[in-house]
């Protein structure tokens, strides 16, 4: 099963700020998804979850151990990331994404496998988060409709921010 908060039909994106994750200003990329309410409630908030990555610490990783990049990140990301000239920001971003959904389920590292969550990009620019295998039964589990992601970088870190409802 895989599920993307841009290709449900329960879902749609609402307004963002935009900017390249490969510019150096300190702009956020942010998406807001929500699931219409079916019984008038309002939202709960179910968990937060933000991870932040030191770019060159990340890097160097990268650089030790090529193959780490094909455990990490899905194909669709690195063919998105592919024609940058620097496309570790923009990796370490995805990485941060994957930790914060994590936390924000209150759960820690290996609760799944990393190829279960990843970030998409609609035509726009604006980023989402998608899940499958055992990432997405963990999400149903928690009662989770909404997902929230927020990526950006500096020079220095990258970081992640996601809410979950």
């Amino acid at each position: 099963m895989t599920a993307s908060l841009t290709g449900s039909p329960k879902l749609r994106a609402a307004s963002t700020t935009r900017c390249s994750l490969s510019c150096r200003c300190k702009n956020s990329l942010s998406v807001r998804s929500r699931t219409p309410p079916t019984t008038g409630a309002p939202d709960a908030m179910i968990g937060i979850g933000i991870d932040v990555v030191d770019i060159e610490r990340f890097r160097t990783s990268l650089q030790r151990t090529p193959s780490m990049r094909l455990r990490l990140f899905t194909p669709s990301e690195l063919a998105y990331v592919e024609p940058q000239v620097d496309p570790v920001p923009s990796l370490a971003a995805r990485f941060a994404a994957r930790e914060a959904v994590m936390k924000a389920l209150g759960l820690g590292l290996g609760a799944f496998g990393f190829h279960e969550v990843w970030v998409e990009r609609a035509e726009s620019g604006v980023p989402s988060l998608a899940f499958t295998g055992r990432a997405a039964e963990l999400s149903a589990e928690a009662g989770v409709t909404t997902w929230h992601l927020s990526l950006t970088h500096s020079n220095l870190v990258a970081a992640a921010y996601v809410v979950c409802e």
